[in-house]
Formats: structure tokens, C-alpha cells, sequence
């Protein structure tokens, strides 16, 4: 073979390793992208990691402090009971009324007989 048969081989050959080397380097320029890309999602689930923990530290505080409130709210009476107790308080009162008013005519003779104590120590 002399070389000028080995030339349109050689260019031939060297052509088409060029050619790929283009081609190779166009479709792994996407990977170095993709790359950064999952590094850079690495980074922002990691960021996301430690907000979650945040909020789950906040809610388990949220969780005690309703649950203290549930506890206190145990003790206090509920809508029939509170009723309940206004209807009471309402015959207690009215009892005081009647009470008050049966006492007038004896807080009256105590008067009378207090004025009639005293114009008799003023006599003797």
C-alpha cells in the first residue's frame, strides 16, 4: 500500500474520531448539568431535613401545650352543668328576696322596740 491509498483511509478514520469526540462531548455536557443539578438537590433536601426537624420540635411543643389545655379544660364545667348552676343561682336568689322582705316587718319591731327603750331610759 503506498500512501497515497492510505491517505483517504487515514482522513477517513480521523474524521470519524473527531465526529465522536463532538458527539461524546455534546451528550456529557448534560451530565455535568445533571450533575450540579443532584448536587444542588443534595443541598436543598438537606436544608429540607433540618426544616422538618424544626417543625417537628414545634409541633411536639404545640402537642404539650394543647394537651396541658385539654387537661385544664377537664375541670371546668360543661354547657348543662354551667345551666345547671345558673338555674340555682336563680332560686337562690329569689329566696334572698323572699327572705329579705320577711325580714322587714322584724327589722321594723326591733325599730319600734329600740325607740321604746330608749324613751323609757329617758323617762327614768
Amino acid at each position: 500500500m503506498t500512501p497515497t491509498e492510505i491517505i483517504p483511509w487515514l482522513t477517513l478514520v480521523l474524521s470519524s474520531v473527531a465526529l465522536l469526540g463532538h458527539l461524546k462531548g455534546f451528550f456529557s455536557s448534560g451530565e455535568k448539568k445533571l450533575e450540579a443539578d443532584i448536587k444542588s438537590g443534595r443541598d436543598e433536601i438537606a436544608l429540607l431535613g433540618k426544616d422538618i426537624e424544626a417543625h417537628e420540635t414545634k409541633l411536639i411543643s404545640h402537642d404539650r401545650r394543647i394537651q396541658a389545655i385539654e387537661g385544664e379544660m377537664r375541670h371546668l364545667p360543661d354547657r348543662e352543668s354551667q345551666h345547671r348552676l345558673e338555674l340555682a343561682l336563680e332560686k337562690v336568689n329569689g329566696r334572698l328576696d323572699t327572705l329579705n322582705e320577711t325580714l322587714k316587718p322584724i327589722k321594723a319591731t326591733n325599730e319600734r322596740m329600740n325607740q321604746l327603750l330608749v324613751e323609757t331610759a329617758g323617762k327614768q
